[in-house]
């Protein structure tokens, strides 16, 4: 290092100490954190109502829920604190604030899995998905929302910290955990606790580091200076790993949903469309399902299919596409069933109902033999297969084609029973009447009554009474959240897949 070099490092320390850390308050800072980081009563409290607030939202699930639960962040000051231990090498400190924040993520884990357990609700929501693959993103939002907070702590811009407790997000990973417990899913329970601990760790190394750089623990020598260093890069550095893992798995899932689709839709004519694709990346070799619609049919697809696939992604792959026989036009689906009907009118009624059956099972999805039809009857009930994403309002336009394509007959095609009831919501306070008739046909269809939950009493009679005006079955239901629909099993009286009810 030259003279010149040295002064001007010099000076720049010069600088630093008098404009940036001279204007710290360094013993206000060390009380305020040791008056916040430790256990009491209000943090407990807090622990409690962030964790149910978290629970409901994951459920429900609501992000403006799951916003009110971060900006509690009643844990958020024990792992500053932890950080700030670290930084000045005080072990009452760490002690501290590491017993207040286990303390508090075990309070919270408990609620959570006892909330779960005795909920009638454990289905894996988009939330709850989206806190089981943590990633290096999360990590470095972690890193900078870290840096944000000290540095709002230490230079006590408080209205910065409003938006770090949402950046970061501690609670709700931690209700995931409690979840994954209440169910026995371990993937989810292992993807949560990676992200707390990811967020926690990050938080604490990070906020020790920016302490150090205003001042905090100057006291300390060199040595104690180099292992703060060394553990904040191998903490980091092992925690990449794993996120760095499920980064990649990610991104590959990602560029490979898309070679699949150029790959299946290169293979077949311009005028074929692609109607669904499930791919499991989970299993080995990687398995792929698509049904496509197209004017000609490839006997050999699957096995070329399955050899550019195994070429492009590099990995083992088990391939097969449904082919489904259409026409080249707009119309396809339809003409194809209206012109096999017409073809049949000289036949004999057994003939015809064969057709029938026939072009409502490719419509549907479903096989031949899945269609109920009473002889001597005109009409086809059936229960449509599940296609992913597809809202009630679009079984209900299915049913609606398959009229359209068999005319003369009366169609009943019930939703599969997984299918989302559709959202009900208020504008002005008049309710949304395209989810009314939705339910209203579900309802009829699956020969099942709704309950109607949320919202005002005089709400949920006006839901109530719009479906069952409708022609479905529904009914008041309990208080609490938004208004919402939900099957009433409890009075179950028939089965929409033996008994559909015909078209209105």
């Amino acid at each position: 290092m030259t003279t010149m070099e040295a002064r001007r490092r010099g000076r720049g320390r010069r600088w630093w100490s008098i404009w940036a850390v001279g204007g710290v308050d360094h013993d206000a800072v060390i009380r305020q954190i040791a008056e916040d980081s430790g256990w009491s009563g209000r943090y407990a409290f807090l622990i409690v109502v962030s964790a149910a607030i978290s629970l409901l939202g994951l459920l429900m699930p609501s992000v403006a829920v799951l916003i009110g639960a971060m900006l509690l962040s009643p844990l958020m000051m024990p792992i500053i604190g932890l950080g700030f231990g670290i930084a000045t090498v005080d072990t009452r400190e760490i002690r501290r604030a590491a017993t207040a924040l286990l303390a508090g993520a075990l309070i919270a884990v408990a609620l959570s899995v006892v909330c779960v357990a005795l909920s009638p609700i454990q289905t894996i929501t988009s939330e709850i998905a989206a806190r089981t693959r943590p990633t290096l993103f999360d990590l470095l939002v972690a890193l900078l929302s870290a840096v944000a907070g000290a540095y709002a702590l230490i230079r006590g811009r408080g209205g910065t910290v409003v938006g770090v407790a949402i950046a970061i997000a501690l609670m709700p990973p931690l209700v995931v955990v409690g979840f994954g417990i209440a169910t026995l899913n371990w993937t989810v329970f292992a993807g949560s606790l990676l992200l707390f601990m990811t967020n926690a760790i990050t938080i604490a190394l990070t906020a020790a580091l920016v302490a150090r750089v205003y001042g905090f623990g100057s006291h300390l020598s060199p040595q104690h200076t180099g292992w703060q260093l060394v553990l904040f890069v191998v903490a980091l550095g092992l925690l990449s790993v794993p996120l760095g893992t499920a980064l990649r798995q990610i991104a590959f899932e990602a560029v490979a949903q898309r070679q699949v689709r150029e790959t299946i839709a290169a293979r077949f004519p311009d005028a074929s469309r692609l109607g669904q694709l499930d791919i499991d990346f989970a299993t080995a070799p990687i398995r792929i399902r698509a049904v496509i619609l197209t004017p000609r049919i490839d006997p050999n697809a699957d096995r070329v299919l399955a050899a550019d696939l195994q070429r492009r992604l590099a990995r083992p792959i088990d391939v097969h596409v449904d082919q489904l026989n259409v026409l080249p036009d707009d119309a396809s689906v339809e003409a194809a069933q209206i012109a096999r009907a017409n073809s049949g009118a000289g036949s004999g009624d057994a003939e015809r109902r064969r057709r029938a059956v026939d072009d409502l099972a490719l419509i549907a999805g479903i096989a031949p033999d899945a269609i109920r039809s009473e002889p001597g009857s005109q009409m086809l009930a059936a229960t449509a297969a599940t296609l992913p994403g597809l809202p009630m309002a679009g079984y209900r336009a299915i049913e609606a084609r398959a009229e359209r394509a068999l005319p003369g007959w009366t169609i009943a095609l019930a939703p599969p029973a997984d299918t989302a009831l559709p959202a009900i919501t208020l504008t002005a306070g008049v309710i949304d009447d395209t989810a009314l008739t939705a339910a209203s046909w579900a309802s009829a269809r699956r020969a099942l009554p709704l309950r109607v939950n949320g919202g005002t009493s005089a709400q949920r009679a006006a839901v109530a009474a719009g479906i069952t005006d409708r022609g479905g079955r529904a009914a008041p239901g309990t208080a609490g959240g938004a208004l919402r629909l939900a099957w009433d099993v409890a009075e179950t009286t028939g089965d929409a897949a033996a008994q559909p009810a015909p078209a209105g």
